[in-house]
C-alpha cells in the first residue's frame, strides 16, 4: 500500500484531529510532503516543529510554491500537508547546500551518495532556484544511479516573499536542494511527461554564450531581439512572462524548452540551462490541442494499471495560461488515485531513455503503488472539450504552423527577391556602393558615378581607403570590420570629389552575408553638408551662451538630465553647484554691462582650467554659472573642486588698466540624498547658494546640514593639521619585522600617529589623505623621515646592532627633486648607516613616471638605502617594469594574507609572487599576519620576512625597546 491523504495546515490544534483521525502515528514509513503558498519562513518553521512534534518518525521534505495541488484540486497561498503511508518503502531524506559544495555536479553526486541503496526506485527533489545548476544537478544523479525514477522541480514563490525555500524535518535553505529517497524492491513507479510546443517564426543562431548566460543572439543582444519580436510589455514582465514564450534549443537530438530566469544590465540574459555558442534557437508557444490529446490517451493507460498515489509537479505557467484544461486534468487523474503535489518553476521529466532533465510548461507525474494486483476494476471516462475562449489559442497555433511554411516559401523565392534588390541599388538617389572582404569596390551605383565624379572603371577593384583622408582611414577601417562582425555601423566623413570639393557625407554600412557568411559590405551615402551647417547654427543658437560659448540652461538641464540617467542605472553620486558672482552688479552698473561679459568670460575661463574630468560647465544666466560633476563625488572630491573654483575667481581681473577683484558664493546639492530629478537639485543647489551669500559670500555651502558639518569638520582637521607638526602631537610606533627562518626581530615599520588634545587620536586614515591634498605630507613625510632614523640609531647605540628601519614615503615626497637630499640629511643626523634603512614605495608611486622613479630608486641603492615595494599585488600592470625595477624587497599586501588558507586562490597568489622574489633575489615581506595558520603557510613556502597583529602590534618607541632588550639580538 502507498496511500495519500492530505489537508490544509490550519493550526496546530487541527493538525493533531487529523493526525488523530487517520491514525497516523501507527505508521513507521510515512512521507509528509509540504506545499507552501506561504513563504515566510516562521510559519514554515513552525509547521517542522508541530509536525516533528506529532510524528516523530515522519520524514519531511516541502518547499514553497506558485500554487498547491490538493486531491486533484488546484489550492493557493496555503500550505497542504500530504501523508504518504508506505507499507513495504523505506524513506530516506537529506538537505544539502549550494555553498557547500564547489559546483552543483559536486552537489549531485553527493546527494545520491548520501541517501541512494540498492533498492532505491524513486528520489523526489525540491530545488530552490537556478542558482542551483539543474540540468547539471541532474546530470550527476544520472551518472550515479542510471535506473532511478527523479520527480520534483523548483520551488516557486507567492510573489510576496521572493525567494524559493526548501526544507526537511529540521532544516530550511534557499540556496540549495531536499531530496527523499524511495527504497524497496516491492515499490513499482511510473512517470508521465506532457509539454508539446509549436515552434514560431525564424530561427536564431546563439553568437556569444557561457555556461548559462546568452550574450548574443545573432550578433544582437538577446533583450534586442526579445523587443523586437515579442515588445516592450513581455520584456517589461520577464523573467515571468518568459514562461508563455520559451526558446526552443535542439540539444543531443531532443528538443528541449529554454526558460529566461533573470535579465542582466548589458541586455544579455540567463537561462535554465547551459546553451553553447553555434546552437540554434527558435521562440515557441504551447500546442494545446496536442498537450490535451497527449493527456488523454496517457490517463486511458494509466487507468489500465495499479496505481495508489499519485505525486504531481506541474509547471506554474499551465495554471496561469492553461487553467481551465490544467483543473480538468487533475480532476480527472484524482479519479484515477488520490492526487497531490505543486506548481513549480521547472519540472524533472524522465522521457528519455530514463534520463532526467529539466522541462517547463509541463505536467510530470510520479505514480506509485506497493501492491502486484488492482484493488478494483473501474471503468473511467476521460473527455475534455476545448472550451470557446481557449479556441483562440487552437487558432494560434494553427496560424503558426502556416506562417512557418510561408516563411519556407519566402526562402524559396529569393531569386525574385535579388531582381528587386538590383532595381532598388541602380535606382536609389543616395548613393551605393558594395566592397568585398579587403575593402576594394566591386559595385557602385549610377548616384555614386554622378556624386564623386569617377567613373566604374577608376574605381572598382580599388582600395576604398584610397578616396579618403589620411587622417580618416583608422575610423573607417574600424567601421568596416564592425560592419563585417555583423554590426551596421553609422559614421559622418568628409570626402573629396574628383574635381577637389570637399563635402560632408552620411555613410551607412550594412554587412553582405550569404548563407549566414559575411562576404563584404554595402555602403549608402548622402551628402549632409548644408544641412549640418544649418544645424550646428540652430545648435549654436538654441543650446549656448553668445558672450561666454559655454552651454545655457536649457543645453546645462538636458545634459543634467543625461548625467542623472547613467548615475541611477550605476548607482553613482553627482554633485550640483550654483556659482554665482558676489555683488556683480556694482562691477555692471559702473561699468557697462558690455565690461561685466568680457570680465565674466574670463573668470569662466579661469573655473574651466580647474575642472576635472566627468564636469559638465554652463551659464545659468546673468552673473551664475551652473556645474555639475560626475566622476569620483565625494565630499572631499566636491570641497577640492569648490575650494579651487573659489581660488581662482578671487584673483585680480584687470580692464583698461583698472585691477577688480571679483569673488563667488557656491551652493552644492547631492543626488540622490538632495534630489533625484534635475529640477529639484537645481532648486536645492540654489537654496544653498543663497545661504552662501548671507554671511557675505566667498563661501560654499551643501544644501545638507550634515554635509555642511562634514564640511566644517574637514576644514577644522585641516586647521588642527596644519599646527600638529608645531605642537608635537604626533608621534611614531613601530610595528617588529621577524625574520620568518630564525623568529628573530630584525627590524621595524615606522608608523605615524597623531594624537590631539580635543579629538584624541586621529586615524592615519582620515588626516594622511588630508595631508597629501594640502601640500603637509611633505613636511611630516620629512618629520617621519628624521624621527625613525634617529630613533634607529638610538636602538643601535643600546646594543640592538643590526636592527633596521622601514619608512613609507608619499607618492608628493617621492616627487620632490630635493627627495635624495633629505634622505642623505635624515641620514647624516641620526648618523644611521644607509643600510640599515628601507624606503617603502607603493606600485602606484612608481607607476607615474616608471623612468623617472628608476632613476631616483637606483640612486638611493647607491646610497645604500634599502628600496621596498609596499602593498605588492594592489597596482597594475607592474609585472611588466618588476624585472627592471631597482628594489631589494617585495611586501605583499595584506589583502592577499587576511585569507591566506590551504585550498584558496590566496594560497596560490601569494606562492607565486614568494617564487619570483625568490627569482628576482630580492627578499618577500607578509604584512597583516594575523594566525598562527597563516605563519606556518608562509614559512613552508619560504617567504623571508612577517609582521602583523599575531606577531605583535605597532608598539611606543619604550615598548618595543623593552621587548628588545628582553630578546637578545645577533650582532
Amino acid at each position: 500500500m502507498a496511500k495519500t491523504i492530505s489537508c490544509i495546515y490550519k493550526s496546530e490544534s487541527q493538525l493533531h484531529r487529523f493526525i488523530d483521525s487517520h491514525e497516523l502515528c501507527d505508521y513507521p514509513n510515512l512521507l509528509v510532503q509540504v506545499f507552501s503558498g506561504n513563504g515566510d519562513r516562521d510559519n514554515l518553521k513552525k509547521v517542522q516543529l508541530e509536525v516533528n512534534g506529532l510524528l516523530p518518525q515522519v520524514t519531511m521534505i516541502g518547499c514553497t510554491t506558485s500554487g498547491e495541488i490538493l486531491n486533484g484540486n488546484i489550492v493557493e497561498d496555503e500550505i497542504v500537508l500530504s501523508f504518504t503511508i508506505f507499507e513495504k518503502t523505506e524513506l530516506k531524506s537529506i538537505m544539502l547546500n549550494l555553498d557547500e559544495y564547489s559546483n552543483s555536479y559536486d552537489l549531485g553526486t553527493n546527494l545520491v551518495r548520501k541517501i541512494s541503496s540498492f533498492d532505491t526506485k524513486a528520489i523526489i527533489l525540491f530545488i530552490t532556484d537556478f542558482s542551483v545548476d539543474v540540468p547539471l544537478l541532474l546530470e550527476a544523479i544520472h551518472n550515479e544511479k542510471q535506473d532511478v525514477v527523479i520527480a520534483g522541480g523548483v520551488a516557486g514563490d507567492n510573489g510576496a516573499f521572493k525567494e524559493g525555500l526548501v526544507f526537511t524535518n529540521h532544516e530550511l535553505t534557499n540556496q540549495g536542494v531536499v531530496a527523499v529517497a524511495l527504497n524497496s524492491e516491492q515499490l513499482k513507479t511510473k512517470t508521465f511527461t506532457n509539454y508539446k510546443w509549436q515552434e514560431i517564426g525564424k530561427s536564431f543562431s546563439v553568437t556569444k554564450a557561457s555556461g548559462s548566460t546568452i550574450y548574443q543572439i545573432d550578433q544582437k543582444k538577446p533583450i534586442q531581439i526579445l523587443r523586437h519580436y515579442l515588445g516592450d510589455d513581455f520584456v517589461n514582465g520577464l523573467p515571468q512572462s518568459g514562461v508563455e514564450f520559451p526558446f526552443i534549443l535542439e540539444k543531443n537530438g531532443e528538443k528541449v524548452s529554454v526558460f529566461i530566469t533573470r535579465v542582466l544590465a548589458n541586455g544579455a540574459i540567463e537561462v535554465n540551462r547551459v546553451v553553447n555558442e553555434g546552437e540554434t534557437i527558435t521562440f515557441a508557444y504551447a500546442d494545446l490541442k496536442e498537450i490535451v490529446e497527449h493527456t488523454l490517451h496517457e490517463l486511458k493507460q494509466l487507468s489500465k494499471t495499479n496505481v495508489e498515489s499519485i505525486f504531481v509537479y506541474n509547471c506554474m505557467a499551465r495554471k496561469k495560461f492553461l487553467r481551465d484544461f490544467t483543473e480538468k486534468e487533475l480532476e480527472m487523474l484524482n479519479q484515477i488515485a488520490t492526487t497531490s503535489g505543486v506548481f513549480s518553476y521547472g519540472e524533472i521529466s524522465n522521457k528519455e531513455e530514463n534520463r532526467p532533465q529539466l522541462v517547463g510548461h509541463s505536467l510530470t507525474y510520479l505514480a506509485l503503488n506497493e501492491s502486484d494486483t488492482k484493488d478494483k476494476q473501474n471503468t473511467f471516462s476521460f473527455q475534455y472539450d476545448i472550451p470557446e475562449n481557449m479556441n483562440t489559442i487552437v487558432s494560434l497555433t494553427h496560424l503558426m504552423k502556416a506562417s512557418q511554411h510561408d516563411i519556407k516559401m519566402l526562402n524559396d523565392h529569393l531569386t525574385i527577391s535579388e531582381q528587386y534588390y538590383r532595381s532598388l541599388f541602380d535606382n536609389n538617389a543616395d548613393f551605393v556602393y558594395s566592397t568585398d572582404l579587403k575593402g576594394n569596390f566591386t559595385s557602385v551605383n549610377p548616384a555614386f558615378v554622378e556624386t564623386f565624379g569617377f567613373n566604374e572603371k577608376e574605381i572598382i577593384g580599388n582600395s576604398a581607403l584610397k578616396y579618403i583622408k589620411n587622417e580618416d582611414i583608422a575610423r573607417v577601417r574600424m567601421h568596416f570590420y564592425r560592419a563585417l562582425k555583423g554590426k551596421e555601423q553609422y559614421y559622418n566623413i568628409e570626402i573629396p570629389t574628383k574635381s577637389g570639393e570637399v563635402y560632408l557625407f552620411q555613410i551607412r554600412n550594412i554587412p553582405i552575408t550569404i548563407q549566414g557568411e559575411t562576404v563584404g559590405i554595402y555602403g549608402i551615402g548622402r551628402n549632409i553638408t548644408e544641412q549640418k551647417k544649418i544645424e550646428e547654427k540652430i545648435i549654436q543658437l538654441a543650446y549656448f551662451d553668445q558672450e561666454t560659448g559655454l552651454p545655457n540652461r536649457m543645453k546645462f538641464t538636458e545634459k543634467l538630465e543625461e548625467f542623472l540617467q547613467r548615475a541611477k542605472k550605476k548607482k553613482r553620486m553627482l554633485a550640483v553647484m550654483i556659482i554665482d558672482m558676489d555683488r556683480f552688479k556694482i562691477i555692471n552698473d559702473s561699468l557697462g554691462h558690455y565690461a561685466g561679459d568680457v570680465i565674466l568670460k574670463e573668470v569662466s575661463e579661469r573655473i574651466q582650467k580647474v575642472l576635472p574630468s566627468g564636469s559638465f560647465f554652463g551659464r545659468f544666466s546673468g552673473d551664475k554659472f551652473t556645474l555639475v560633476l560626475s566622476k569620483n563625488v565625494n565630499m572631499e572630491e566636491v570641497m577640492k573642486v569648490a575650494n579651487s573654483i573659489l581660488f581662482e575667481v578671487a584673483k585680480p581681473v584687470y580692464y583698461k588698466n583698472q585691477e577688480f577683484v571679483v569673488t563667488a558664493s557656491i551652493g552644492v546639492s547631492l543626488f540622490p540624498n538632495d534630489g533625484l530629478d534635475e529640477n529639484t537639485l537645481m532648486k536645492n543647489a540654489d537654496i544653498a547658494m543663497n545661504r552662501s551669500k548671507n554671511p557675505g559670500g566667498n563661501r560654499i555651502t551643501f544644501f545638507s546640514n550634515e554635509m555642511n558639518e562634514q564640511a566644517m569638520a574637514r576644514l577644522e582637521l585641516e586647521s588642527y593639521l596644519r599646527k600638529a607638526l608645531q605642537k608635537n602631537e604626533f608621534y611614531l610606533c613601530y610595528q617588529p619585522l621577524v625574520d620568518l627562518a630564525t623568529g628573530k626581530t630584525y627590524g621595524s615599520e615606522a608608523l605615524i600617529r597623531w594624537n590631539h588634545p580635543k579629538l584624541g587620536l586621529v586615524s592615519p586614515m582620515e588626516f594622511i589623505p588630508l595631508a597629501e591634498e594640502t601640500g603637509l605630507i611633505e613636511e611630516i613625510g620629512s618629520w617621519v623621515l628624521r624621527t625613525a632614523c634617529m630613533q634607529n640609531k638610538k636602538w643601535q647605540l643600546m646594543g640592538m646592532h643590526d636592527l633596521s628601519i622601514s619608512v613609507n614615503v608619499s607618492a608628493n615626497q617621492f616627487s620632490q627633486p630635493g627627495f635624495l637630499r633629505e634622505v642623505v640629511k635624515a641620514l647624516d643626523d641620526s648618523g644611521l648607516e644607509p643600510e640599515y634603512l628601507t624606503l617603502e614605495l607603493t606600485e602606484s608611486i612608481m607607476l607615474r613616471n616608471i623612468d623617472y622613479s628608476i632613476s631616483v630608486m637606483k640612486a638611493l641603492q647607491e646610497l645604500g638605502v634599502k628600496v621596498s615595494i609596499d602593498d605588492f599585488g594592489t597596482g597594475y600592470s607592474s609585472l611588466s617594469y618588476l624585472k627592471n625595477l631597482p628594489i631589494n624587497t617585495l611586501k605583499i599586501d595584506r589583502s592577499f594574507i587576511n585569507n591566506l588558507r590551504l585550498n584558496t586562490s590566496d594560497i596560490a597568489i601569494v606562492k607565486a609572487i614568494i617564487t619570483m622574489g625568490h627569482g628576482l633575489a630580492v627578499k618577500v615581506v607578509a604584512e597583516g599576519v594575523e594566525t598562527k595558520e597563516q605563519i606556518e603557510l608562509l614559512k613552508e613556502l619560504k617567504c623571508h620576512y612577517a609582521q602583523g597583529y599575531y606577531i605583535h602590534k605597532p608598539l611606543s618607541s619604550d615598548d618595543f625597546e623593552k621587548g628588545l632588550l628582553a630578546t637578545p639580538q645577533t650582532s
